[in-house]
């Protein structure tokens, strides 16, 4: 897997990254153990960098990849998005 630097301070990342959104919300159902062994396949490939939010599931999603990763890897960055909001469209009659 190739490698690549993210920012000036020399984290390393997979130039490939896993997004995790699907996960925990948006595109229905979601099986968390399907969805757990899918990070741990995509790591096991050479993937380090999962990108999740805190507003995917109402957390459900950071503490999903958080379950998924643990003790399956040192090197692994997680990115998170913090303070979305989701706004509900109402019809307005």
């Amino acid at each position: 897997m190739l490698r690549r630097n993210l920012g000036s301070q020399g984290l390393k990342v997979s130039s490939i990254g896993l997004g995790c959104m699907g996960m925990s919300s948006t595109y229905g159902h979601a099986a968390d153990d399907e969805s757990i062994a899918s990070i741990r396949r995509a790591s096991e490939s050479g993937i380090t960098l999962f990108d999740t939010a805190n507003v995917y599931g109402n957390e459900h999603n950071e503490k999903l990849l958080g379950q998924a990763i643990k003790g399956v890897s040192e090197n692994v960055s997680v990115a998170t998005k913090v303070g979305i909001k989701k706004w509900h469209l109402t019809k307005k009659e």
